[in-house]
């Protein structure tokens, strides 16, 4: 299965193709292997690179845009600005394609690419920027989300018995705890999110953007886009 993949939650702009394979057994998880990635970091440009990224991300793996059998999204929690292109251009192509439209939280995403370093030690704290001071924050235990997400300040976050911290390289230094090398959502981590309701043919949920606060902006209605997946 070839999942687009693409997150807009956090400063990097995150696009990527990644091949979705089911597990060879009960005791493994499904095989997520990505073909190409595109990243760049400036949370004013969502809007003028994705695009273009997906499009280079296409050429470099050699796929055309009708091989994709469904999409990811990352819908937070992040600003409203940048969420909201990364969860429009995501509902366009599933829209354009006739393809389903998966949204994930972008939190859970870096969890997963974290899963490998942090299975059966403990709980795991994921922190990224919330602007304002402020960080958007869950945490996982064996790669399941056993609280949040939520958003405050550092100082307020509730640590919990967490053993290690993964996230906004800006902010994890205040916190006490073993740093993992997972900043942002990656393209493999959002699919292995999605990877359960991908390989079942489950139809995907309305999208939803987690703000966890009021926008700055008036919020736009995704109800439309929603029913392009």
């Amino acid at each position: 299965m070839l999942v687009l993949a693409v997150d807009t939650a956090t400063p990097a702009v995150t696009a990527g193709l990644v091949h979705l394979s089911p597990a060879e057994d009960a005791d493994s998880r499904p095989a997520v292997a990505t073909l190409a990635t595109r990243v760049k970091v400036d949370a004013r440009a969502h809007a003028e690179v994705l695009t273009p990224q997906i499009l280079e991300c296409l050429a470099e793996a050699g796929v055309a845009r009708a091989d994709l059998d469904a999409v990811v999204v990352g819908i937070g929690p992040g600003p409203f600005t940048g969420l909201r292109v990364g969860m429009a251009t995501a509902a366009a192509f599933g829209d354009a394609l006739g393809l389903p439209v998966h949204g994930v939280c972008s939190l859970d995403a870096i969890a997963a690419d974290s899963a490998g370093e942090q299975r059966d030690a403990g709980e795991l704290l994921v922190v990224t920027d919330a602007r304002r001071r402020e960080v958007y924050w869950a945490r996982y235990l064996d790669g399941a989300r056993v609280a949040g997400p939520q958003v405050c300040k550092p100082a307020d976050v509730p640590v919990g018995e967490a053993v290690a911290i993964a996230g906004s390289a800006a902010h994890v230094d205040d916190f006490d705890l073993p740093v993992l090398p997972n900043e942002t959502p990656s393209p493999g981590g959002l699919v292995a999110v999605a990877a359960p309701a991908l390989l079942a043919g489950t139809v995907p949920e309305a999208l939803v953007p987690l703000y966890l606060r009021r926008p700055d902006a008036v919020e736009n209605s995704f109800h439309t886009l929603a029913g392009a997946s």
